[in-house]
C-alpha cells in the first residue's frame, strides 16, 4: 500500500515552491492557488515572505497538493494520506475529502487566526532523546518553579517531542531538557505556539468558520492528527482539521496505524524530509522517500519500482 505524508510548518525553506518542477499538474496547482489567494504563490517562498505564518501554511498546502496531483497523473494514487499539523489539509485534499480551493481558504483563515492570537514572542522547540513522560515531568517542574509553562505539541517519535510556549519559557525549557539528558533541544522555524490550549480560542473560531466549508467522506484512508485514527466521515475530517491547532499531534501513533493497515511505501511531500527520517528510523523494513530529494522525473518511477518490489 502507498501512503502520502505531508509535512507541517517548520519544513519550509527559501525557494521551495520554485523547486517543485515543471510537471503540468504542478504548474496548474500553482496557478489555481494564485487565483484563489489573489497573489502569485511563487512570491510566498522568499525569505521575507516566509516570516508570515499565512505564507508558510498556504505554501506548504500548495506544495503538497502539487506533488499529490503530479503523482496521480502518473497513476500513483495513495491508499492512505496523513499530514502533520497544517499538512493535514493536503492529506484531506489527497483523499478527496475537501477541494483544494476550499482547503486554501480554510488554511488562510487558520493561519490568520493563529498569527493574530500570537503575533510575536511564541513558538516551538524540538526535544530529542527524552520520552513524552519525561518531557511532561520537566514541564510541570518548570511551571512550579519558574512559573513558565510549556506544552507537549507533537509526539513525532517515542523520543522526539515538540513543545510549545513563549520564547522565554522555551529557552528555559531547552536548557532544562539538555541538563536532563536530551540529545538535542532546538527552536523550530515556527512563530506560533501550535497544538496546545493557548490556541483554544483560535480553534473555536476556525470551527465556526469550517461549518461553511463543504467536505465529503474520504475516498481513500485519511488518518487524523488528534486521535491518530482513520476517519471515515466528512464531519470527522472537518473536526480534525479545525481543531488540530489546539491538541497534541500524535504523529507516531498515526504512523503506526498506517503501518498496521499495511502501508509499505511512504512518500513525503516537498519540502519535508523529517517525516521520512522518522519512518526510516522507526520502521526500517518499509520504504520511505522524500519527494524533495528527487527531481520529479525520477520520483514517479522510483515510487513505482518500490511499490512493485514491496508486493
Amino acid at each position: 500500500m502507498l501512503a502520502f505524508l505531508f509535512p507541517g510548518q517548520g519544513a519550509q525553506s527559501e525557494g521551495f515552491l520554485h523547486r517543485l518542477g515543471a510537471h503540468a499538474a504542478i504548474r496548474a496547482t500553482l496557478e489555481e492557488a494564485s487565483d484563489v489567494l489573489g497573489v502569485d504563490v511563487l512570491t510566498l517562498d522568499t525569505r521575507a515572505a516566509l516570516e508570515s505564518t499565512v505564507a508558510v501554511q498556504t505554501s506548504l498546502l500548495t506544495a503538497g497538493v502539487a506533488m499529490q496531483r503530479a503523482l496521480a497523473a502518473q497513476g500513483l494514487e495513495p491508499d492512505l494520506s496523513a499530514g502533520l499539523s497544517v499538512g493535514a489539509y493536503a492529506a484531506a485534499v489527497s483523499c478527496g475529502a475537501i477541494a483544494f480551493a476550499d482547503a486554501l481558504r480554510m488554511v488562510h483563515q487558520r493561519a490568520e487566526l493563529m498569527e493574530a492570537a500570537y503575533p510575536r514572542g511564541y513558538g516551538l522547540a524540538a526535544i530529542a532523546g527524552l520520552t513524552e513522560h519525561q518531557i511532561e515531568q520537566l514541564a510541570d517542574a518548570q511551571a512550579r518553579e519558574a512559573h513558565q509553562r510549556v506544552y507537549v505539541g507533537n509526539v513525532n517519535a517515542p523520543r522526539q517531542i515538540v513543545v510549545a510556549g513563549s520564547d522565554t519559557a522555551l529557552d528555559t525549557f531547552n536548557e532544562r531538557a539538555l541538563a536532563a539528558g536530551a540529545r538535542k533541544a532546538t527552536r523550530l522555524a515556527v512563530s506560533v505556539p501550535s497544538h496546545c490550549e493557548l490556541l483554544a480560542a483560535a480553534a473555536d473560531a476556525l470551527t465556526d468558520y469550517a461549518r461553511s466549508i463543504p467536505l465529503r467522506a474520504p475516498s481513500s484512508v485519511y488518518v487524523g492528527n488528534r486521535g491518530a485514527r482513520a476517519l471515515h466521515t466528512a464531519d470527522a475530517v472537518r473536526d480534525d482539521l479545525a481543531t488540530n491547532m489546539r491538541y497534541t499531534v500524535r504523529w507516531f501513533d498515526a504512523l503506526t496505524v498506517m503501518i498496521e493497515m499495511g502501508a509499505k511505501v511512504f512518500v513525503e511531500a516537498p519540502p519535508g524530509q523529517v517525516l521520512t527520517d522518522i519512518v526510516r528510523e522507526q520502521y526500517p523494513d518499509v520504504t520511505a522517500l522524500a519527494a524533495a530529494t528527487l527531481p520529479f522525473e525520477r520520483l514517479a518511477p522510483t515510487v513505482q519500482r518500490r511499490i512493485e518490489s514491496a508486493r
